[in-house]
């Protein structure tokens, strides 16, 4: 289905050509100034350079051969040479009853799907989710969406940080405090799989710290501490099974607190799944000499000639041998070409790491580890900061883990929910996590993914203004209003027009709902889902207003009630697609 707004400027780009003049300067945009028109065609002004003429000469000249569409309630020529644009109520109709008709809304979607890759998450086993993990699990499984909406094959990775010195620190630490563990004992059979967990993950997030600065201090332990890492990366047996108990305790617990953000992943890969592909790798850059050796190290060269600023080589490999974050970037790349075949990778971490996703992207295409027509991303985001516009803390100061801070919003709502009289309290903690979801997702997905944003627990758990819950509002005050009809005998299969608008904000709601196409295709092409939120808050804006214009379940006039019935059910199935691409849903009542 075409968008609405192709579908007026082929109108004008058929009269422009017909005019003599390029149909380019026909492309028609959303007016900035509704108060005016509609839609705006500014492509007079462009062309009088062209052919000579004073642009309103132009304008006039393509509006006189427009008057008698019946596309158009009102079009006219604005000096300096502006087309005005007012849609014919009864087109805007019809292009939403088409919409409704048409699998997910006529959106159109790949002709050529792609398979993509949207690498997100990125925790670290054996350390508890914190606030900082919180953006990248909410934007990348938003984009994932999206990408799926398109009709993509899209597979969402966690990719584990579960490997390197940060294990070997932690067997250590282990070994430390439980000697008589049988992954410490020499020269014995042991079966380890009927071995149970050594620690809960409570015990386990304080380990990883605890050795971390003992590290620091204690060159024994941190030597020690090595000797680990290399045992478990050569393959030693009791080692390997207690990484294999780590990564357990550690997984099950990520799993439920990405559970809790309905975050899914299609993949659980880690840094170690790339381990066995980094030899063969590094061989093949040496022999190519892609990598060269750089004061005992390996590095690539990356830099372009495009380049404004230096971009220093790639190191792959240090001098002692070990590799490095860029490494296993690069090796988990061969592994997912090997597994996948993907047209698209998208990586989503702090925007801090974009010289390291540079660096990698640039060494993928000089080796030829990608296709040369494979598109590689990196969705960089900001930091979510405090009231004090630093990253956010807790009370003492510390990083709020996930859990606490989720807790807190919950808290949060049902405090606001337990003031309403009319919400009944067995249905409070239910709803409050439903609406407790939205305020964090919508508060964090509204901004701009590169921008850093204050978290204001207050203000994203407010029932008004531009936040999660202000939307689901909206949603179940139309859920409301449809059960009431039914209540009252009415059939809502009957309901299954829309007329002309009969009144101004009946005719901006339906504007609104004719732009999903547009919204949601430069969401999916720039990778942005804060173009969604914008949309949705203009969208229950605009419902809410026409809302409280008209009296639609005490309307006597069967067609006019009819057709609003038929809006309501639209302009609900539109907010509630548009919910499910940012990763949360509306509740039965609020």
């Amino acid at each position: 289905m075409k968008k609405i707004l192709d579908l007026i400027t082929e109108e004008l780009q058929n009269v422009l050509k017909d005019c003599g003049y390029d149909p380019q300067y026909g492309k028609v945009g959303i007016s900035n100034r509704p108060d005016l028109c509609e839609y705006q065609c500014n492509g007079a002004m462009a062309a009088a350079k062209i052919y000579k003429k004073a642009p309103i000469m132009i304008a006039k000249e393509v509006t006189e051969k427009l008057q008698e569409k019946e596309m158009f309630e009102e079009i006219s020529a604005v000096m300096p040479g502006f087309i005005n644009i007012k849609i014919n109520k009864a087109f805007l109709a019809d292009y939403l009853n088409q919409m409704r008709k048409e699998e997910d809304f006529g959106c159109e979607k790949e002709e050529n799907p792609k398979t993509i890759i949207v690498d997100y998450g990125g925790a670290n086993v054996a350390k508890p989710l914190h606030v900082g993990h919180l953006r990248s699990a909410i934007i990348g499984e938003s984009v994932k969406r999206i990408m799926k909406f398109f009709g993509n094959r899209v597979i969402g990775d966690v990719h584990l940080g579960d490997w390197g010195l940060q294990m070997g620190l932690i067997i250590e630490e282990v070994k430390n405090r439980k000697p008589e563990l049988p992954y410490f004992k020499e020269n014995e059979t042991i079966d380890f799989s009927k071995e149970e967990p050594p620690f809960t993950i409570s015990e386990l997030e304080e380990i990883y710290p605890t050795a971390s600065e003992k590290s620091k201090k204690d060159e024994k332990f941190k030597e020690r501490a090595h000797q680990a890492t290399y045992r478990l990366q050569n393959g030693d047996l009791a080692y390997t099974a207690l990484w294999q108990m780590i990564m357990k305790v550690s997984k099950e617990d990520l799993k439920k607190n990405y559970d809790n953000l309905q975050v899914e992943f299609d993949l659980w890969k880690g840094e170690s799944d790339a381990q066995p592909y980094i030899p063969s790798m590094i061989e093949d850059m040496v022999e190519r000499k892609i990598a060269y050796e750089s004061q005992g190290a390996l590095v690539v060269d990356v830099t372009q000639e495009e380049d404004s600023k230096e971009i220093p080589p790639c190191l792959i490999k240090k001098s002692d041998g070990a590799s490095l974050y860029a490494t296993s970037d690069l090796a988990t790349i061969v592994q997912r070409e090997q597994d996948y075949q993907p047209n698209h990778y998208i990586y989503l971490a702090d925007k801090r790491q974009e010289l390291h996703f540079t660096q990698v992207f640039r060494v993928a295409r000089k080796a030829s580890l990608v296709s040369s027509d494979c598109k590689m991303d990196f969705l960089g985001f900001g930091t979510m900061n405090g009231k004090d516009g630093k990253p956010f803390k807790t009370r003492e100061g510390g990083v709020m883990r996930l859990e606490y801070l989720i807790k807190e919003i919950y808290e949060a709502v049902c405090k606001k929910m337990e003031e309403n009289p009319s919400i009944q309290k067995e249905h409070i903690e239910e709803t409050a996590k439903i609406i407790g979801l939205a305020a964090i997702k919508y508060g964090d997905l509204s901004n701009q993914a590169s921008k850093d944003y204050i978290f204001d627990i207050e203000r994203f758990s407010s029932f008004e203004g531009n936040t999660g819950p202000y939307i689901l509002y909206t949603i179940v005050r139309i859920k409301s209003s449809l059960n009431k009809y039914v209540e009252n005998g009415g059939d809502l299969e009957k309901a299954n027009k829309i007329q002309p608008a009969y009144t101004k904000s009946e005719k901006d709601l339906m504007l609104v709902i004719s732009k999903l196409s547009e919204v949601l295709e430069s969401s999916y092409q720039e990778i942005a889902p804060h173009r969604i939120c914008q949309y949705l808050y203009e969208l229950a804006e605009n419902f809410n207003s026409f809302y409280h214009n008209v009296v639609i379940l005490k309307e006597e006039e069967e067609e006019k009630k009819y057709s609003w019935i038929t809006l309501l059910k639209l302009t609900k199935e539109v907010l509630e697609t548009c919910i499910d691409l940012l990763g949360f849903q509306a509740p039965e009542r609020m």
